[in-house]
């Protein structure tokens, strides 16, 4: 399941998943997506290793900014992935 996290000013929306289990750790895709003419732009990261398997229509400045985020905000992500989303999540 995905659950929605943010959307920027640019309208790039950012979701996330439920924590999935990987080798024994605990992993999250996070995804991003920006309305374009004729379709979306959309990429596509695994935390915790920042490992992107999806860069498709953004530019390497626009992830690198993406990076710089989800390094600041991963810990938020994954206390949402394992609760659930916003909707599910006390103290937020």
């Amino acid at each position: 399941m995905m659950y929605p996290f943010m959307t920027l000013e640019d309208k790039t929306g950012i979701a996330h998943s439920d924590i999935i289990e990987k080798n024994g750790k605990e992993n999250v895709k996070v995804f991003f997506e920006q309305p374009v003419n004729g379709g979306f732009n959309s990429a596509e990261c695994w935390l915790p290793n920042y490992e992107w398997t999806l860069k498709e229509g953004f530019s390497d400045l626009q992830i690198s900014y993406f990076q710089n985020f989800l390094e600041s905000t991963a810990h938020i992500i994954f206390e949402l992935a394992r609760n659930g989303g916003f909707e599910n999540a006390s103290g937020f």
